[in-house]
């Protein structure tokens, strides 16, 4: 389940981050916000999902330690249990019967406990002579030969492992992989140097020449969210033509609209926009800024000269 919420949110990541470029790009802004929220909730969401991984992690170990220490403490407690039983009961002084304060038992245990410990010494000194005296190589072969069949492989489980000695002292060189990383580190950053750049070039807001047409048009069709009236929609298309013209980065005091069918309208602007405003124009209409409106660009254009 862990892996599958990292995938999940590593992709909406991915997604968000694309589509926030692409609506930048396209002067999208409403779509660019909505991109970036959701951009930062699915980052918020995967730290979220980190943090309660540690924390379970912690709060496992933390119960794994108190078990620990729970049974230490019964095996303490067990032991201090045993030793309180005197197992040489026997060696106790009982003043009721021995004199001297009890201490008189001793006198008898300690002489027999030295001369059984000389008898079973020399006992042992007997035994091992004997054995060595008596012992065969056969009996070392016919040991060996029993054990064998589970005695390794004299090359290893996986072959002959290299020794020490035939390992360099200094791993060789490896200029291939050295250029690898280099030529990859430097495409890297060529290409975030490159994004960065055309992302700013594409939503710079800077004047730029006219072209040499007579006006631009716009055409598109714009839908209402109850109440997709006429009214309605004549109404929702000048609040967004009026709020779009304005959106350029040249003045355009002559922009006029006018209505071609049901739903689809024509704007006209003079004198002629750019490319980079004819982008920002035609991002403003699609972002649909008006009120329950849905707009769609169906196409634009430069209308010539006449001569």
């Amino acid at each position: 389940m862990k892996y599958i919420s990292y995938l999940f949110g590593g992709l909406c990541t991915v997604a968000a981050a694309v589509y926030l470029v692409i609506y930048l790009y396209r002067w999208e802004w409403q779509r660019a916000v909505i991109c970036g929220v959701l951009l930062l909730a699915v980052e918020g969401f995967l730290v979220l999902v980190i943090m309660l991984g540690r924390m379970s992690r912690l709060e496992r170990r933390i119960m794994d330690a108190d078990t620990r220490v729970e049974e230490i403490k019964r095996r303490l407690e067990h032991s201090r249990e045993d030793q309180s039983v005197n197992a040489f009961r026997w060696l106790g002084s009982d003043p009721r019967r021995d004199g001297l304060d009890g201490t008189t038992r001793t006198f008898v245990f300690v002489p027999m406990l030295m001369v059984t410990g000389a008898a079973l010494s020399g006992l042992a000194w007997v035994i091992q002579r004997v054995a060595a005296v008596t012992a065969r190589p056969g009996a070392e072969r016919r040991l060996a030969g029993r054990l064998a069949p589970l005695a390794a492989p004299s090359g290893g489980v996986h072959g002959p492992l290299p020794q020490l000695e035939d390992r360099p002292a200094v791993p060789r060189a490896r200029p291939w992989r050295t250029l690898a990383a280099v030529a990859g580190s430097v495409a890297a950053v060529a290409l975030i140097i490159f994004g960065v750049y055309a992302l700013s070039d594409a939503t710079e807001t800077r004047e730029e020449a006219r072209p040499d047409a007579a006006a631009s048009t716009v055409v598109f069709q714009i839908q209402v969210h109850g109440g997709n009236t006429d009214s309605a929609r004549e109404l929702a298309a000048e609040d967004l033509w009026q709020s779009c013209r304005r959106s350029t980065a040249a003045a355009n005091p002559t922009a006029s609209l006018s209505r071609l069918s049901t739903g689809v309208y024509a704007g006209v602007i003079r004198p002629a926009l750019s490319s980079h405003d004819m982008l920002r124009l035609r991002g403003c209409i699609s972002d649909a800024m008006a009120n329950r409106a849905t707009a769609t660009v169906l196409g634009d254009g430069q209308a010539a000269r006449s001569h």
